[in-house]
């Protein structure tokens, strides 16, 4: 920025001391005169600084302005559309009945009864037997006539139990789970109908912040096709979604304020065209207006898979790891923030699995792999999550850093076992 002279500092002074009494008395003279007054500044060099006209240029012109009445005519003409394809999931299982019975716990020994009493009694607990009973539940959608519902794995996660589907006209169908995807929170189930309703599938990779999404499902796992309408608040958000007595890391997911609760979980996500954005699956505990979604792309594969081989088909490569975060580092003494150290599990597991990509390559506990297939393993891109984007067969470049030295290994990903 330019330094003024102490002269031109008080000329500035005077003269705006002067205009504003000029201004302040041509309300009485009329808008003639302010225009020359301003005008008059404009033209002083140094003074232009402080008088910038503001950009006029709307943000939103006429030509993107959407009506209210139009907008909301888009969501209504999209919820009819998709409403008939998505259903709500119920989750069936046999549960113990325990009865209550009271007996005397001294029997008819005569010693206590002179202190208790002949009717002292306490109550017991028993089972009698199991009854089936409603346990939980959830949403899904159709992704193929024939059949095929698309739901979280968390959803249909308990394989004792009997999933029962409901169609948006009420009638009900016995589900099987053909596939549940051993590392994301998806499932894909069947039922015997055919001639349904199904909805199309986007790129989940044009979504766009701001965006207009709408979230469909059996609300606190009660009110069928609930509408929850919100935007896109965020993309590629890496959380971690509990529940169950078990956690789980969720990456790359869409973060909405469309509300999502744990009835709704595995419903669609939908754009103003009608098109299923992503899976509906978590919510952010103690915070409102925050929901996750998982991006469709990630669930394409899985439906292929389940489609044309019957179940999904999941790359692997077989260790045992931690991610390396400060702590970590301080304590083993690494040279890195970031990576996978390759370590035992909790209960002495071997960090390399025997037989597994990760053995067959030479990769050893202790090691550190810092990139796979070239790209930087952080906590926004942890090995797991990095693991899927490719497929069975593929040939993928893991960096490693053993012992003061970095290696590069070659390594064949194999399919789950």
């Amino acid at each position: 920025m330019k330094n003024y002279s102490i002269k031109e500092i008080i000329l500035t002074a005077l003269i705006a001391s002067f205009f504003t009494a000029v201004i302040l008395n041509s309300s009485f003279i009329g808008p003639p005169v302010q225009a020359s007054v301003f005008n008059f500044f404009e033209k002083i060099p140094f003074l232009n600084q402080f008088f910038e006209k503001p950009d006029e240029t709307p943000i939103v012109t006429d030509k993107d302005y959407i009506p209210p009445e139009e907008y909301e005519s888009r969501i209504i003409k999209v919820v009819k559309r998709a409403s008939p394809a998505v259903v709500s999931i119920t989750v069936t299982k046999n549960v113990p009945v325990i009865e209550r019975y009271y007996t005397n716990p001294f029997g008819d020994d005569p010693f206590f009864k002179q202190f208790f009493g002949e009717e002292f009694q306490i109550p017991q607990f028993r089972q009698k037997g199991t009854q089936k009973q409603e346990v939980g539940g959830g949403s899904g959608f159709i992704i193929s006539a024939s059949g095929l519902v698309l739901t979280n794995k968390h959803v249909v996660s308990d394989t004792q139990a009997e999933y029962t589907v409901f169609t948006n006209d009420s009638k009900k169908y016995s589900a099987k789970v053909l596939a549940r995807d051993p590392v994301q929170d998806l499932a894909v189930l069947k039922i015997d109908a055919a001639d349904l309703p199904t909805l199309i599938l986007a790129d989940s990779d044009n979504i766009e912040v701001g965006q207009t999404a709408i979230a469909i499902g059996n609300a606190l796992g009660e009110f069928r096709n609930t509408i929850n309408v919100g935007v896109i608040s965020g993309v590629g958000r890496t959380v971690i979604a509990s529940g169950g007595g078990t956690s789980e890391t969720l990456q790359n997911v869409i973060q909405t304020d469309a509300s999502i609760n744990p009835g709704n979980s595995g419903g669609p996500l939908l754009n103003l065209r009608g098109e299923v954005v992503g899976i509906n699956t978590a919510i952010a505990q103690g915070a409102q207006s925050i929901g996750f979604a998982i991006p469709i792309n990630q669930a394409k594969r899985d439906i292929n898979d389940t489609i044309t081989k019957g179940k999904i088909i999941t790359p692997y490569l077989g260790v045992r790891y931690a991610m390396i975060t400060s702590t970590l580092q301080e304590e083993k003494k690494l040279p890195f923030d970031y990576g996978a150290l390759v370590v035992r599990g909790d209960k002495g597991e071997e960090a390399v699995v025997l037989g597994s990509p990760a053995d067959k390559s030479g990769i050893k506990e202790g090691d550190v792999i810092l990139e796979f297939g070239s790209k930087r393993i952080d906590k926004d891109h942890q090995l797991a999550s990095m693991i899927i984007l490719y497929s069975v067969g593929d040939t993928v470049p893991v960096k490693i850093w053993r012992n003061g030295q970095i290696i590069t290994l070659n390594i064949i990903l194999a399919e789950r076992p």
